[in-house]
């Protein structure tokens, strides 16, 4: 680890004109920063700890039913919070599914949204990455590659995005709240993650110095909740990276899909929402056979960046078994987490 500046500003105004100066970056919980930085694959200069600045640790309900989430709100805090979990109970399933106990205590809203997509090689300062070097390489192209990327990936980079947060909140038409020296702008949470293009040491739609301030959920998407689904495929029962993941949720009205939202997570860059599938969904009864069609829909660009032509299979199937389980109702009581003795509903998981 490179030495560094540790800055503790007072005000977001502060930390913002702070974070300005190159080589600054912004220290939530520092879940996955403080690990990038301990094996050498991330080295800022300086770091600006939000820890304690005054209202962005709050959960704020709007009078239409919408939610706005301060950036320093934490993951098992907002998880947790009965009023959430019934409104957004498929946001409330991916948190769960997230890591282990420990680090949602620890770890923010917006150090969620702000984690990097990476891989192995990332990680690995020895290997070539266009991502943590302009210009070097990528050798997980020709390399151990069966988890990588199969939608929007490019020759520079074939890294996914691992949050399972964001993957409802894609599907929801969530918006990240952004302040800069330029004041505060809106960002829609599907266009803050970039592809990579050739390009992806630019992963983010953010200025430099910019930071999250606060996440929104409009209304809208609290009248999915009766028919929401959150799903995550490992290779472990817990404390690891989805292999794939999906979000689903359904409006059913009279036998009928009235409205449908869908987004796979683990096979792009950023969390990928499938807008042809859901427009393809609306009007068709909740069947078997127009969750597969959706499906198709959804995974028809997919193609392989390597030895992963597995995960397009994978995603299709737990994209169906999402939806059929969508359909079924929203559970009264959340699934055991993985690994877990004390779920209510002994056998019950919400992981495929």
């Amino acid at each position: 680890m490179n030495r560094f500046d540790f800055i503790r500003p007072k005000t977001v105004a502060e930390a913002v004109a702070a974070a300005a100066e190159p080589g600054s970056a912004f220290l939530a919980a520092g879940t996955n920063l403080v690990d990038l930085m301990k094996i050498g694959a991330s080295r800022p200069e300086r770091l600006i700890d939000l820890n304690g600045l005054e209202g962005l640790d709050q959960i704020e309900w709007r009078a239409d039913g919408g939610v706005r989430i301060g950036a320093m709100v934490r993951n098992a805090d907002l998880a947790y919070d009965a009023r959430f979990a019934k409104a957004f109970p498929a946001v409330a399933e991916a948190l769960l599914s997230g890591a282990s106990a420990q680090l949602r205590n620890a770890a923010t809203v917006g150090g969620n949204l702000m984690q990097r997509t990476r891989c192995a090689y990332f990680q690995d300062p020895a290997s070539a990455c266009n991502r943590r070097n302009p210009g070097a390489g990528c050798d997980a192209k020709d390399g151990l590659n069966r988890m990588h990327a199969v939608i929007g990936w490019s020759e520079s980079c074939i890294a996914t995005h691992p949050s399972d947060f964001c993957v409802p909140l894609v599907a929801f038409d969530a918006v990240v709240e952004v302040e800069g020296l330029q004041g505060r702008r809106e960002i829609p949470l599907d266009a803050l993650h970039r592809l990579p293009g050739d390009t992806p040491h630019l992963e983010t739609a953010l200025a430099p110095g910019e930071m999250i301030v606060a996440l929104r959920l409009p209304a809208e998407a609290a009248g999915f909740a009766t028919h929401a689904r959150y799903l995550k495929l490992r290779e472990r029962t817990s404390y690891a990276f989805a292999v794939v993941s999906a979000a689903a949720a359904l409006q059913v009205k009279d036998g009928v899909i009235s409205a449908a939202r869908l987004s796979l997570g683990a096979v792009a860059a950023k969390p990928w929402r499938a807008r042809e599938a859901e427009a393809a969904l609306v009007g068709q009864p909740p069947t078997a056979e127009a969750f597969a069609r959706a499906a198709d829909l959804a995974l028809a660009d997919a193609r392989p960046s390597g030895d992963n032509a597995h995960k397009i299979e994978l995603a299709r199937r737990i994209l169906v078994r999402a939806l059929s389980l969508a359909a079924e109702g929203t559970p009264d009581t959340m699934p055991a987490l993985p690994a877990s003795p004390f779920s209510s509903h002994p056998g019950a998981s919400h992981v495929a």
